[in-house]
């Protein structure tokens, strides 16, 4: 078990999504490739409630959504959709506790946070629920209680595993920076307020007290000192994106302490580099920064840039293998 560090975090693990539709088949190519820091598969090729926005609308207490032609809307009461996404979660929370019997150390379970949440929901009259404080506020709340639940019942499923939670903010950039569009796609919805995005994901962040969250990110401008004020032990992010502008906070959050989740294996089929090749970039930014080499390999876990989602079943196995190998080469040689 490699004690990457204070929180027990693996070497190398995945992002979330996979391709393909098969729970049993994705839990034993993922805990069959991260020994140390598997996570729980996500298959949103199954179709709606498999995705994301989908998955983690299920999870939510007493606010239902439903698909529309436009996307998911809160509704009244839980419908088909919230079944079969419950449903398919049960089926992947089956197929991992049979993957994962025995296991001791630390496992990844991903959900949608509350600000990505916000922008994709739609309320009744079609706007998103980001148009709305007061229903972002009950969100995030229903958010909460979802997660508590959830994370009650990994817990009880993998009795042996330190659970790391993921919040999911591919939108957090554009929702702080009031690039959201309106359903009419002619205006954008007001940017928050950075201290109430804060507070939000506090909020949510605190239903993990016990246990470490990291927040992915795959977008470019990533606020790694909002997030890390905000609670965040670790945030993933896809590194091909970051810019010199983003060295202080970097610096400044491995100081800190805060785990980095470095996306350095590309998310769709193409040609892998060596392993010591996919880490270049990684080893380039700790000179730059001027960090101690003996640092990097209990500060970084490396990950794919994004979600698998999109990849072919051999590509995704392939990267997943790549990443680990990838991080051995960070341990072995650091410098």
């Amino acid at each position: 078990m490699s004690e990457n560090s204070e929180f027990g975090f693996g070497a190398a693990t995945g992002v979330g999504s996979m391709p393909g539709g098969d729970a049993r088949e994705t839990a034993k190519t993922v805990t069959g490739s991260f020994e140390d820091f598997p996570h729980l598969p996500e298959l949103p090729a199954r179709g709606p409630g498999a995705d994301m926005i989908g998955r983690t609308a299920g999870m939510l207490v007493d606010l239902y959504a439903r698909v529309e032609p436009s996307g998911w809307r809160l509704g009244d009461r839980p419908g088909r959709d919230t079944r079969r996404a419950r449903s398919w979660l049960g089926e992947d929370l089956d197929a991992l506790e049979e993957y994962t019997q025995g296991y001791e150390g630390p496992l990844k379970v991903q959900a949608v946070g509350p600000w990505t949440l916000a922008a994709a929901l739609e309320l009744r009259n079609g706007e998103a629920a980001l148009s709305d404080l007061g229903a972002c506020r009950d969100l995030a709340g229903s958010l909460v209680e979802g997660l508590r639940t959830h994370l009650d019942e990994v817990r009880r499923r993998v009795p042996g595993a330190r659970v790391v939670l993921q919040l999911d903010e591919p939108s957090l950039v554009a929702v702080l920076l009031g690039r959201v569009k309106s359903a009419s796609g002619y205006r954008t919805h007001r940017a928050v307020d950075r201290q109430v995005a804060e507070s939000a994901l506090r909020d949510v962040m605190g239903v993990h007290a016990d246990g470490p969250v990291v927040v992915h990110s795959c977008a470019p401008e990533v606020p790694f000192g909002l997030l890390r004020r905000a609670g965040a032990a670790g945030i993933s992010f896809d590194l091909s994106l970051l810019t010199e502008r983003d060295d202080d906070a970097i610096g400044e959050a491995v100081e800190g302490g805060t785990q980095l989740l470095a996306g350095v294996v590309p998310g769709t089929d193409g040609p892998l580099s060596d392993p010591a090749g996919s880490v270049m970039g990684v080893r380039t930014l700790w000179r730059r920064l001027g960090l101690h080499p003996g640092l990097l390999a209990q500060a970084v876990t490396v990950t794919p840039s994004c979600g698998l989602a999109g990849a072919s079943p051999e590509y995704a196995r392939r990267a997943l293998a790549h990443c680990v190998r990838a991080a051995r080469s960070l341990t072995d040689n650091p410098e």
